[in-house]
């Protein structure tokens, strides 16, 4: 290579704070002459979604790997031709990195060992100087790569860094039409990148199938550990909130964010309680953070504001405003129709809520597919819907009638209450599902309850035909249709929020559907954690019905 061994790893070193971020620093390159890597040696694919996804191709050679940044995916199919942009060298301890880089860190985001294996240079016995020249042909022996595959450099862009192609051969390896994302787990440990970002130190068990292995998070005494990148603000940031008056600007998590209006009442009081701010509802969403972006991250999110309150009518907004700022990580559906939002936000950072709330956006509404493939959903999602006559206690019982279906059907799902008067449940579902499929699955399941106990039941859209009844909603299981997040507040008196909650709560006295607030959210998920967090990415495949 032509930097020498003792400098190979300073680009790499530079861009990065090792007291923040959780990659190796990795010792110092090797000067050794008889390098295995000059003949070939390890190489890795790490998944790795930060501000874009892509993929980080790292071959091992001359004690370092040397690393492309393919944004579509490296592939088996001979046809495509995969931008590579060549990156800095990376240190030899980054081939089985797994975890998350904490965000505002270069490449802050989660990553996942998608591949791994060994790779031998082809018509070369000097890799290196085939690097140096601008084309590398060479075999892959991977879990899920294998075959011939060539990178050539095509150009220099501004920056500095050079684009190549990766392609692979016509050999028996081709494979037309072949896709990364069709394979999203990691090799090292089953997981996923949603899985990653939930609980990146969790322990690998590996007596467990693959698709449940990885959910438990160590966290002591009953808590659950928060993702790095988004832990909560420090005391000395929530200080400098409260010190502001009614305006000003907050330095959060390295972002500024202009706030206004910070004592108007966004929410009436409930009896015997004081009314909820504008100032309480950013502390909220700035604290709730750790658990509520793992339900947002990745996905375009539907916002209900509410600039006059939550006691006046608030409407709905998915379009980002021209003047969000530019950090704001934003999302443009090439598919809208004519006079259809065309940009939406993705909420992936603690200042991104903030933004939100000062934007009175009190409800935040994400969609079930993610931004790799928008019409895939994550979720299947049961939307238990009070009548205006229906009590709480019967939606309780039809919540019951749910969860000894889907036990009996052995699909692991969770239920949260709304915030308002209902329940949902939500299923999580493995890639393939359109959403044709997870829509006429939940339809299926929902008229079996419905046939169970049809004195309770509707089937008639309309709120005003029916009855009084709930309905069991499977509707909702379409592109660009949403439920409420988790840890959402709903527009009513105390703030209260949507909560995830456990099977045997159902069987509590104490449960009501507005129990928790923005003022006991966190001590509750700080004592009880988040039961549906373990759900989050897992590849559940739906019995038939």
């Amino acid at each position: 290579m032509s930097d020498d061994a003792g400098t190979r790893l300073h680009t790499y070193r530079a861009k990065r704070d090792f007291s923040v971020t959780a990659e190796p620093a990795g010792a110092e390159a090797s000067t050794d002459e008889d390098i295995e890597g000059s003949s070939g040696g390890r190489f890795v694919v790490q998944r790795h979604r930060a501000r874009r996804l892509h993929y980080d191709l790292r071959l091992e050679l001359d004690g370092v790997l040397v690393s492309w940044a393919v944004p579509k995916g490296p592939t088996l199919d001979p046809d495509a031709r995969q931008l590579a942009v060549h990156v800095e060298d990376h240190p030899l301890d980054y081939f089985d990195f797994e975890g998350v880089i904490a965000k505002g860190e270069y490449g802050g985001g989660d990553v996942i060992v998608w591949d791994w294996g060994s790779w031998t240079p082809a018509r070369t016995d000097d890799p290196a100087k085939a690097v140096q020249a601008g084309e590398l042909h060479f075999d892959l022996h991977g879990e899920k790569l294998a075959g011939r595959f060539a990178l050539i450099r095509r150009s220099r862009v501004r920056s500095g860094k050079e684009q190549w192609l990766l392609i692979h051969k016509h050999d028996e390896h081709a494979r037309p039409g072949w896709s990364p994302e069709d394979e999203p787990r990691s090799v090292k440990t089953g997981r996923t990148n949603d899985e990653v970002a939930v609980a990146p130190s969790a322990r690998w068990r590996s007596e467990l199938p693959a698709d449940r292995a990885a959910t438990s998070i160590d966290g002591g005494e009953g808590t659950r550990r928060p993702p790095a990148s988004w832990e909560p603000p420090e005391p000395a940031e929530l200080e400098a909130l409260d010190a502001l008056r009614a305006k000003g600007r907050w330095e959060v998590q390295g972002h500024a964010v202009s706030l206004t209006n910070l004592d108007k009442v966004l929410f009436p009081a409930r009896k015997g309680e004081r009314p909820v701010t504008k100032r309480d509802l950013l502390r909220y969403y700035a604290q709730i953070a750790p658990y509520l972006l793992p339900y947002l991250a990745d996905r375009p999110v539907n916002l209900h504001r509410f600039p006059d309150g939550a006691g006046e009518d608030g409407f709905w907004q998915k379009e980002v405003p021209s003047h969000a700022p530019d950090w704001l990580t934003r999302w443009h559906y090439t598919e809208a129709k004519q006079g259809k939002t065309e940009c939406f936000a993705v909420l992936d950072s603690v200042a991104a809520l903030v933004w939100m709330a000062n934007y009175a956006a009190i409800e935040l509404h994400p969609w079930t597919s993610r931004l790799t493939d928008v019409r895939q959903p994550t979720w299947a999602l049961i939307d238990i819907d009070p009548g205006t006559d229906t009590t709480f206690d019967q939606v309780v019982e039809l919540a019951k009638l749910y969860e000894v279906a889907l036990r009996h059907l052995a699909v692991n799902a969770m239920p949260k209450v709304t915030g308002k008067r209902g329940i949902q449940i939500w299923v999580p579902i493995a890639d393939g599902y359109t959403f044709d499929d997870s829509r006429a699955w939940v339809e299926k399941i929902s008229r079996a309850v419905g046939r169970t106990l049809p004195e309770l039941v509707s089937w008639e859209w309309h709120t005003d035909r029916r009855g009084g009844l709930a309905r069991l909603d499977y509707t909702q299981n379409a592109i660009n249709k949403t439920l409420v997040a988790p840890f959402s507040p709903r527009p009513a008196p105390g703030a209260p929020v949507s909560m995830p909650i456990e099977w045997a709560e159902l069987h509590e006295p104490a449960l009501c559907p507005d129990r928790w607030t923005v003022r006991t959210a966190l001590e509750r998920v700080r004592v009880d954690g988040d039961p549906l967090a373990p759900l989050i990415g897992h590849q559940q495949h739906l019995p038939p019905l």
